[in-house]
């Protein structure tokens, strides 16, 4: 059997900084769902912010968020999104917190009148949440689900009430491994929670009246969530909303109407860069499918392996295959063989069981090699 011991692992790495003493950083081949892997030189870059920001002797974290460093780095973060998405004019891009879990209700709350309509589809765990939380707010009507079948793909044929004020979807199912790859045809706009795939291929914003996504996944660290609304979106509620939660004060204040969350936004605005400089998001789409292509392969032609989605819905990002039943004993050993070699954050999601390797847009190539050589020498060695 190969061997990959951590200790050659190509992400061993040794940093120094001026107010810190020399300490080592063992980067592994992350795999985990989230919070997920980063590129290194976006870790680099912020691990410097963090100790001495800019050569003013200042660490990130201390300096005031209504300063000329933090607004030069939140108009940025601004103009590159709005570049790299390919955003017209009347979309704003707000930096919030609270998670994608908050926008499950602030998105009816800002949206949906009582006694008006929207259209939900329920394809895993995060838009279920999202169907019960607006259900508070108006008549939320479920238009297609697969939890009969343990989600383990995606509805296709569905019809969207012309009443509807918005249709909300998931973008891409982060525990069942199953992923939108064309977005419905609506005659209402397209709500969508692209938490686990955002950023990680180009899409037409012009359907779309809202997209959240935290940033946890493609973006940054845990701490903000992006929201690109529409303008025309706002404003058709009667109900008083409070200023925390009302899109229109966030566009106002520009995501500044408290303490915004300064180091993620930092954090995601030089992964925007590093996305940028990397070739956009056709790039990432490329990098994606590869990487996708090159362990679906392999589960597909390993006889110890399955995968636990429909092929045409398998996600680009969260890969989920299980033991065939007769190896399913072999789980266990498998997964402490991965970990032992420097593979972690591999473990399915108790929903599904099995292994669930994240594919996010940091995660080298060579990383999915490592898993794949391991996979074929362990069925040979069985």
């Amino acid at each position: 059997m190969s061997s990959y011991n951590v200790v050659n692992n190509p992400y061993f790495c040794t940093y120094k900084f001026d107010r810190f003493s020399r300490f080592t950083v063992m980067k592994q081949h992350n795999f985990s769902a989230g919070p997920a892997i980063l590129p290194a030189s976006v870790l680099k870059e912020a691990s410097r912010a963090v100790a001495n920001y800019e050569g003013m002797g200042l660490s990130l974290l201390e300096l005031s968020h209504r300063g000329p460093e933090f607004m030069a780095i939140l108009e940025e973060a601004n103009a590159l999104m709005k570049e790299i998405i390919g955003l017209p004019e009347g979309y704003h891009v707000l930096w919030l917190t609270g998670g994608a879990s908050t926008q499950f209700y602030q998105v009816p709350y800002n949206l949906l009148n009582e006694g008006e309509t929207a259209a939900y589809t329920d394809t895993g765990v995060w838009a279920n949440k999202a169907i019960k939380e607006a259900k508070a707010f108006g008549n939320i009507e479920v238009v297609a689900s697969s939890k009969e079948v343990n989600y383990s793909q995606i509805p296709k044929k569905y019809k969207i009430p012309k009443n509807a004020k918005y249709l909300h979807v998931t973008s891409n199912n982060t525990i069942y491994g199953t992923q939108l790859h064309k977005f419905p045809q609506s005659p209402a706009p397209i709500v969508c929670d692209m938490s686990s795939d955002f950023l990680s291929r180009p899409f037409d914003p012009g359907p779309f009246g809202l997209i959240y996504a935290g940033a946890q996944k493609n973006l940054g660290p845990a701490g903000v969530t992006v929201v690109i609304v529409r303008e025309d979106m706002l404003g058709t509620v009667q109900r008083h909303l409070p200023s925390m939660l009302d899109y229109r004060v966030s566009i106002q204040e520009d995501s500044m109407y408290n303490t915004p969350p300064v180091f993620p936004i930092y954090v995601s605005m030089l992964t925007l860069r590093w996305i940028k400089k990397s070739g956009g998001l056709k790039a990432m789409q490329r990098k994606a499918r590869s990487k996708a292509s090159l362990l679906y392969d392999e589960i597909d032609r390993n006889p110890l392996f399955r995968g636990t989605v429909a092929k045409e819905d398998r996600s680009m990002m969260n890969a989920c295959f299980v033991m065939q039943e007769q190896y399913a004993p072999l789980e266990k050993e498998f997964l402490k063989l991965c970990e032992g070699n420097g593979l972690v954050g591999l473990k399915g999601h108790r929903s599904v069981g099995g292994f669930r390797a994240s594919l996010y847009n940091a995660m080298p190539k060579s990383s999915v090699a490592v898993l794949v050589d391991l996979m074929r020498d362990f069925a040979a060695s069985k």
